[in-house]
């Protein structure tokens, strides 16, 4: 078993990796939203930068299994963050896979058609943004306040989903042109309303550190909606 000094020192490590790749994972969204408004450079950015991210994820993964296998036993509240840094790195690569999937599409989709919900698009990339940096901070500082405010934004994320899933479905029902990069552009709106859904599942494991229950899961599972159980 590894001294207690320089186990303290691991788990500092590990918050601190978890805060660099959430803020790496923050900057690629609002830059996906750049690349949106047509600035190919943020796109290109983003696309280039999983090797930068794969690096954090696993410092992160051996630091977490480096804590299991050498420090036992662990107390309670160790093992919450520890299972829940986890967690998180999961939901965060989720993050980056479908942030560069809105960057690699915002290089195909013409931006006069990304211009008819570009007011919509860059409110869902500036909210869930804010969701994942709020989510990520409230785990690091076992912020319960923090986390539940999470979900309080997800309301607003799905509201401007729906807005632009509206306009987008009425423009493939009414085109007399070529309708190909419509759907393209529907599924770059779906992607933003599912990074909030894994900014709340991070909030849920900020909870989880904090309560010892991930709700967000179990409400889910349940077949109530997050936001039910988690009022604003």
């Amino acid at each position: 078993m590894q001294s207690r000094s320089k186990y303290i020192k691991q788990l500092d490590d590990l918050e601190a990796h978890v805060q660099r790749l959430g803020d790496h994972v923050v900057a690629d969204i609002r830059a996906a939203g750049l690349a949106l408004a047509g600035d190919e450079g943020s796109a290109e950015g983003v696309l280039q930068g999983r090797k930068a991210e794969r690096r954090l994820q696993h410092a992160i993964e051996s630091g977490c299994l480096d804590a299991l296998l050498l420090q036992q036993p662990l107390v309670a509240g160790d093992l919450r963050f520890v299972s829940g840094v986890f967690r998180i790195v999961s939901d965060l690569s989720h993050i980056g896979s479908m942030t560069r999937d809105i960057a690699f599409l915002s290089q195909s989709v013409p931006g006069e058609i990304v211009a008819r919900v570009g007011e919509n698009l860059a409110a869902s990339c500036e909210k869930t943004a804010d969701m994942v940096a709020l989510a990520v901070g409230a785990f690091k500082d076992a912020d319960e306040e923090a986390a539940r405010r999470v979900f309080a934004l997800d309301n607003e994320v799905d509201e401007l989903y729906k807005r632009s899933q509206d306009v987008i479905v009425e423009m493939i029902r009414t085109t007399t042109s070529d309708p190909e990069h419509l759907p393209e552009l529907l599924m770059v709106a779906k992607y933003f309303e599912r990074i909030g859904d894994d900014a709340q599942r991070i909030a849920g494991w900020a909870l989880f550190r904090v309560t010892g229950h991930h709700e967000v899961y179990y409400k889910a599972h349940d077949g109530e909606g997050a936001n039910e159980a988690f009022p604003s």
